[in-house]
């Protein structure tokens, strides 16, 4: 066998058409050489069996995965497979590109890590060394624990809906249902939605609050909108025939967007609002789900679907003396403008002799502040950690491009925004935003000519993050007078270690003079809240009102984020089953719970258009329950050898980036700095397209492959 040389190959794999150039030279047993792909160019290693070469390629970006290549010479051809474990296996054809001098055919190349440090105006040391600093300072050893869980004395911060009259009250139901849906979020209404168009019409939904819009019906804080571009994020847009108004809706735009998927599809005759469920028990009798609810409902379902997204649950900081502040306080999920006045596009005249305070600035105060900074008498704005916020760039819908729209568009173009985010090769950016911008720019492989080993690619990524945070820094010191101030809303982490924000308007506000930035970052957060205020770096601030932004329970323990009793088969726990991992057939249902699927972040793919993700899962849930009733099915559970087949799938495609997250500013990513995995453990990591495409090869198989039903 005569491998050395260049050779020409091509492979087909979930994530498109993958073109090699290959080159090798052998020694013996072994082999050195390179590997340039769409996705770059790699420097390889490997042993040769027989007439065949095999090695391996582990990468943690675009995705975290292992990629195993076995090709077989023989004479001018070459022929072998890339198994990408939940990629498959896909066949590699190639042919002999003549004799190739690896070192000269890229000695004129410049070495990959001089040319990406090449012109630099910083220490990429020294700044790596100024993120270690600055993260240790923000560290706290009590880590999650650190929050309130919204229960007894708190409880009224998560089940007090400002939106409703009080003193609702209506008779006990008594149902027999075939499904219930427990949540009114974008989730829950899809699950619906799909439920309608696959024939089922027989289900109820239980939404905790007044109306639908899950997280858009409570975080109705002035300001809020949302971060991804609403012709991807606001679902069913070509079904209901609605184009947004402006690239990203604000709340209420997406608020109404909901109550219209309501009425299209005939929800709110099947609702109940203002009905928290308090348990789900298995009867393994009638071979249904008894749902309890504080309105002391008897409703028992076949099938019970779990609705309820990814941040349903506040959470409040732990702060010493929470319960004593004697003025006005409550969560941003839970706005008061009953105390602050106007809506959520301002007017908050009440505030003009009022002293506020905020504490947080994630996500949400990013965009709240703006709001707070302009009808507050004083305002006092709470940070431990700042946020990274890039321009948002907002604009109106253009008309004339929305009326070129064809048939499909909204699947096409979230699926384009997906193929960016997971590094896939792509012609064009259909969404051209912020987040497109930071993965094109920072996450995506380097392109070289030069093979690079995947630490070299690594550091060369590296080097573009500090690019990337340089300029968002930068942006700071250009707006923020104050320089002080302006130090201290200096984001010092990698991109990802928190969720990046975009806004015009947030940074500008702490030039009013009314304004004020407190950095409690040394003492690790606010150190008390006294009778009149809040204590912070030993300086008390007196204040009429307590503004929490302090987000949500999205990487806390399951039980306490979900909320409810879950109790399957033989009386088990779903928490207890859950206790050492989740073990599930496709993230939707576990073994040992029949006919319960949950729609959310567990051992499926990961999307930052949480929407997109939840709209193909509930496709799918609403087919599985479809064909059980098709084929006389009482109850469909997975198989233990098709649930242990998952799970080990799933195990085999982390990576340990526990290396990235120790070096990242405490946040839910990272679950507040633990050495535990962060919010993107036991996903797939292939990403939100390729996931969706394995299912719709499991339903065009049609044989409900893995399920076991029982008639």
């Amino acid at each position: 066998m005569n491998a050395d040389g260049k050779w020409n190959a091509i492979a087909a794999t979930q994530m498109g058409e993958q073109k090699f150039t290959l080159r090798f030279k052998t020694s013996g047993g072994t082999f050195t050489g390179s590997m340039h792909s769409n996705f770059g160019a790699l420097l390889i290693s490997g042993i040769i069996a027989g007439d065949t070469l095999c090695w391996s390629v582990v990468m943690s970006q675009p995705i975290s995965m292992s990629l195993d290549y076995k090709v077989r010479v023989q004479g001018d051809e070459l022929t072998g497979e890339v198994n990408g474990g939940a990629f498959g296996t896909a066949p590699i054809k190639g042919t002999r590109a003549g004799a190739d001098d690896e070192e000269s055919a890229h000695s004129d190349e410049p070495d990959p890590i001089e040319a990406a440090r090449a012109g630099l105006d910083f220490d990429p040391d020294a700044l790596r060394e100024k993120y270690r600093q600055e993260r240790d300072k923000r560290i706290r050893t009590d880590g999650e624990a650190q929050y309130l869980e919204l229960s007894g004395r708190f409880a009224h911060y998560n089940e007090d809906d400002p939106y409703v009259e009080p003193g609702f009250t209506r008779e006990p139901l008594t149902d027999e249902m075939d499904v219930v849906i427990i949540g009114g979020g974008f989730s829950g209404l899809l699950a619906g939605a799909r439920l309608k168009e696959a024939g089922i019409n027989n289900f109820r939904i239980i939404e905790a609050g007044g109306d639908f819009g899950g997280t858009w019906y409570w975080n109705r804080y002035p300001g809020a909108q949302c971060d991804i571009e609403s012709y991807c994020y606001l679902p069913l847009l070509e079904e209901l025939r609605y184009i947004p108004k402006e690239k990203y809706s604000y709340v209420n735009e997406i608020f109404e967007h909901s109550q219209r998927i309501g009425r299209e599809y005939g929800l709110y005759d099947v609702t109940c609002f203002q009905t928290r469920v308090k348990s789900i028990d298995w009867d393994e009798k009638i071979k249904r789900w008894h749902i309890s609810t504080n309105r002391n409902d008897d409703i028992n379902a076949r099938f019970v679907i779990m609705a309820l997204g990814t941040a349903s649950r506040a959470k409040l900081p732990g702060i010493p003396g929470i319960e004593e502040f004697e003025g006005h306080s409550f969560h941003t999920s839970r706005w008061d403008y009953n105390y602050t006045g106007g809506d959520t596009t301002g007017g908050m005249t009440k505030l003009a002799d009022k002293r506020v305070a905020i504490i947080g600035t994630g996500a949400t105060a990013i965009q709240a502040v703006p709001f707070l900074g302009r009808y507050a008498k004083q305002l006092y704005v709470f940070q431990r950690t700042p946020s990274s916020v890039d321009l948002r760039g907002n604009k109106p819908t253009d008309n004339t491009w929305a009326e070129t729209l064809e048939p499909g568009w909204q699947r096409k173009r979230r699926e384009n925004f997906a193929a960016i985010l997971t590094g896939q090769p792509f012609a064009e950016d259909l969404v051209n935003d912020g987040w497109t911008d930071i993965f094109r720019n920072v996450l995506s492989i380097p392109k070289s000519e030069k093979p690079m080993t995947p630490e070299q690619i690594g550091q060369v990524m590296e080097i573009a993050d500090f690019k990337k945070m340089n300029s968002i820094r930068a942006r700071v010191d250009d707006t923020v007078e104050d320089k002080e101030a302006a130090e201290a809303l200096k984001p010092w982490y990698r991109q990802f270690c928190k969720r990046p924000t975009f806004n015009d308007e947030f940074l500008p506000t702490f030039n009013l003079p009314h304004v004020e930035l407190i950095d409690v970052s040394a003492a690790k957060g606010v150190e008390r809240i006294t009778k009149k205020g809040v204590v912070a770096n030993g300086k008390e601030y007196e204040v009429d009102c307590i503004i929490y932004a302090s987000g949500f329970e999205i990487s806390t323990a399951f039980r306490r984020r979900i909320g409810i009793d879950i109790n399957g088969e033989g009386g088990k726990s779903l928490f207890d089953h859950f206790a050492d991992g989740f073990k599930t057939l496709h993230g939707f249902s576990t073994r040992g719970f029949p006919n319960w699927f949950y729609i959310g972040i567990s051992q499926n793919a990961l999307s930052v258009n949480m929407t997109a993700m939840f709209d193909e899962q509930a496709r799918h849930i609403a087919y599985i329950i479809k064909e059980t009733q098709n084929r006389g099915g009482v109850t469909v559970q997975p198989k233990q050898e098709a649930q242990d087949a998952w799970v080990e799938l799933i195990n085999k495609l982390q990576i340990n980036n526990r290396a990235f997250l120790e070096a990242c500013t405490p946040g839910y990513y990272n679950n507040e700095g633990s050495a535990r995995a962060g919010l993107g453990a036991g996903i797939y990591t292939p990403g939100i397209n390729a996931f969706n495409k394995l299912l719709e090869e499991w339903r065009a198989k049609g044989d409900m492959e893995g399920l076991e039903i029982e008639s």
